[in-house]
C-alpha cells in the first residue's frame, strides 16, 4: 500500500468509525462484540483497502460486520464470549430518550438476521437493494426479514416483555 492510500484509509477509519461502531451495536445489542465486529471488518478493509472502490467502501465495511455477527451466531455456545457490561453513556448531540433504549432492547431480542436487516433498512436508511447486496441475500429474502422482523418488533412492544415494565408509551 502507498502512503496516500494509508493516510486515505486512515482518513476513512476515522471518518466513519462512529457510525460502523453503532450500527454494529444495534445489529448485536452488545458494545464489545460490536467493538470487535467493526475491528476485524476495518482489518479485512485495511487488506482489500487497494482493491476496494472508494464509492462502495462504506457498503462493503457493512457487509463484513453483518457477516461477522451472523457468523458468530452460529458458533456453538461453549466458543461464544458473554459480556453483560452496560453501553457507554450518550456523547454530545446524541438523544438520550428512554424510547431509544427501549428500541435497542428491543432489536437484542430479535434474530440475528432480522436484527442487521431493520439495522440496515431502518437505522443506516438504505434501500432493500443496498441491504440485500450488503447480506448478500436476495430483494425477497430483505422484504420477508424485514416483515418478520418488523412483526416481531410489534409483538414485543404489545407485550412488552423485553423490559419487564408495562407497554411502553
Amino acid at each position: 500500500m502507498t502512503p496516500e492510500q494509508e493516510v486515505e484509509f486512515c482518513e476513512y477509519v476515522e471518518a466513519r468509525r462512529g457510525a460502523l461502531l453503532r450500527t454494529a451495536f444495534l445489529m448485536c445489542g452488545d458494545w464489545h462484540r460490536a467493538e470487535d465486529a467493526v475491528q476485524t471488518s476495518l482489518v479485512k478493509l485495511y487488506s482489500a483497502w487497494t482493491r476496494t472502490r472508494r464509492d462502495s467502501a462504506e457498503a462493503y465495511t457493512r457487509r463484513i460486520i453483518a457477516n461477522s455477527l451472523i457468523d458468530e451466531s452460529r458458533r456453538g455456545w461453549f466458543r461464544r464470549e458473554r459480556s453483560f457490561a452496560e453501553p457507554p453513556g450518550p456523547t454530545a448531540g446524541e438523544h438520550t430518550h428512554d424510547d431509544r433504549l427501549t428500541a435497542v432492547a428491543a432489536l437484542a431480542r430479535l434474530p440475528p438476521r432480522q436484527r442487521a436487516t431493520l439495522v440496515l433498512r431502518f437505522w443506516e436508511d438504505l434501500s432493500v437493494e443496498e441491504s440485500a447486496r450488503i447480506l448478500r441475500c436476495s430483494v425477497g429474502t430483505v422484504k420477508s426479514q424485514t416483515a418478520r422482523g418488523l412483526q416481531t418488533l410489534r409483538a414485543l412492544y404489545e407485550n412488552a416483555d423485553f423490559t419487564g415494565q408495562g407497554a411502553p408509551s
